[in-house]
């Protein structure tokens, strides 16, 4: 184990190294710079992930993360609310809303199915959506699902829930390269691959 000359510095490491990609070297670089830093921006730097832990909230309707009941795209009197993109989680509706292509609204997931991780379709938000469809006038849900195995399983579950609904089920095109995640998709090609969507009944035919 290495040796820091403060246990301080040691646990203050230990916590950054703990987050995703980040190795002992940048976590130690990350500790130094905070350590040169004045005493109230440490604070606000704190401050602001202890609020964002205790204070943000999911949005009742789709489940996105807000400051409020209804984010801002439920809230949107703009939006096209049907028409639903699911997706896995808030990072695809980041990358959904930079492209600026789409303006109809979300779901998210919370995940999706995969069996190998123990993950299945009651600890997704599946049956949500299926409620959600029967209870609002939704004329077309968009599959967005990142194109690997677990993405195909949950389109290919949630085709099965809705289709005896009288909705239009679509997904994206496959200028999403199969195996990609939709959050390392360029802009330019999701939101080409949002307006050249396709009904998911043609891609079982494939």
């Amino acid at each position: 184990m290495d040796e820091y000359p403060s246990k301080l510095l040691q646990e203050a490491i230990e916590q950054f190294s703990s987050l995703p990609g980040i190795g002992r070297r940048t976590a130690l670089r990350l500790a130094l710079f905070i350590l040169k830093q004045e005493p109230s921006k440490v604070k606000q730097f704190g401050n602001a992930f202890i609020k964002l832990r205790n204070e943000v909230i999911y949005c009742n309707t789709c489940y996105n993360i807000s400051d409020t009941d209804h984010c801002s795209i439920c809230a949107h009197p703009g939006r096209n609310k049907e028409i639903i993109c699911v997706v896995e989680d808030v990072r695809d509706v980041m990358a959904i809303e930079n492209t600026g292509q789409y303006k109809g609204v979300y779901h998210v997931l919370g995940g999706i199915i995969s069996p190998m991780e123990g993950i299945g379709p009651d600890d997704v938000r599946i049956k949500e959506l299926v409620e959600r469809v029967k209870n609002e006038k939704t004329s077309e849900i968009i599959m967005a699902l990142s194109t690997t195995m677990e993405g195909d399983t949950t389109n290919y579950f949630i085709f099965k829930k809705l289709k005896e609904l009288n909705l239009k089920i679509t997904t994206i095109a496959r200028g999403v390269a199969v195996g990609d995640e939709l959050e390392y998709t360029d802009e330019q090609t999701l939101g080409r691959s949002l307006m050249n969507r396709v009904l998911y009944v043609n891609t079982l035919a494939n």
